[in-house]
């Protein structure tokens, strides 16, 4: 089994404004969260290279 690194947590972002603008694909950005601090899902702005401009990513399980 891998070992733990503590509290830290790979999470995946999504992008927002995707899914309502009907083109294919999506937006996915993979980072880390530390669990302790940020309990709750996290929202960054990052780059949509589809609708090439920056958007909203949200968490997702």
């Amino acid at each position: 089994m891998a070992k733990s690194k503590g509290n830290r947590v790979q999470v995946i972002l999504e992008c927002t404004e995707h899914k309502d603008s009907g083109k294919p694909g999506t937006s996915r950005y993979i980072t880390t969260k530390n669990r302790k601090n940020t309990p709750d899902r996290i929202e960054l702005k990052k780059y949509n290279s589809i609708l090439k401009k920056m958007t909203i990513h949200r968490e997702i399980k």
